[in-house]
């Protein structure tokens, strides 16, 4: 579905006339190509808009000047009609939200299973193994809201794993985690990038997920 993202001169209408403190960007106002099966890492301070480049990505938000394609095998730049923008985010991205965004009377198996039902992507016992595998083996039946930030994190990152994907953002997501369980994450992942061939697009404001990454942008 998606071989490539492109960026053409992306900048925030936010930071038009006022460009963000923190020095040049490697991606604002520049033109950038992401790549389906690579990995990167987006090192952002605070207030540089990192929240609102994954934004853009997932086609959530359209705040920007500049031009930003989805391109297919064929080099074709993919329409963002309504339909089209509805495949994008169930089959060609994956989505982790700095804010996880889990419904929090469901319980921690619920939410993935919720996710799982749209996409029918892998089993109710995968998705089980997957939780215990994030040291949720007794949390599973707990409804979400009473689940720590952490937890949520870790739930938030098994539902993003319950999908198909070319490519798969990541906003933040170790950023109440511990390096064990930032490990685990980071193996997870790329046992899911090894399969699907997925690109990895990670954000970070200074704690890193341990990843290899094949690039390094400064946001």
């Amino acid at each position: 579905m998606i071989h490539r993202i492109r960026l053409k001169n992306v900048l925030p209408n936010v930071f038009v006339g006022a460009s963000p403190e923190g020095g040049p960007s490697d991606i604002w106002e520049k033109e950038i190509t992401f790549n389906k099966g690579k990995s990167y890492l987006i090192e952002a301070a605070s207030g540089r808009g990192k929240s609102s480049f994954c934004a853009y990505l997932f086609a959530l938000r359209s705040d920007y000047q500049g031009s930003i394609e989805w391109i297919d095998e064929k080099e074709n730049p993919l329409s963002l009609d309504e339909k089209w923008i509805d495949k994008l985010r169930c089959e060609g991205i994956g989505m982790m939200f700095q804010e996880h965004r889990l419904f929090p009377e469901l319980t921690a198996l619920e939410n993935v299973l919720l996710k799982n039902a749209l996409t029918h992507f892998t089993t109710e016992e995968h998705i089980r193994q997957m939780l215990i595998r994030m040291g949720l083996h007794d949390r599973l039946d707990v409804p979400c809201g009473k689940l720590s930030f952490g937890q949520q994190q870790r739930v938030a990152f098994v539902r993003l794993l319950s999908q198909p994907a070319d490519f798969l953002l990541l906003d933040e997501p170790v950023s109440h985690l511990d390096i064990e369980n930032a490990k685990i994450m980071a193996d997870m992942l790329s046992e899911y990038q090894a399969k699907s061939n997925a690109g990895i697009i990670v954000t970070s404001i200074g704690h890193r997920m341990p990843y290899s990454y094949d690039q390094l942008l400064k946001l």
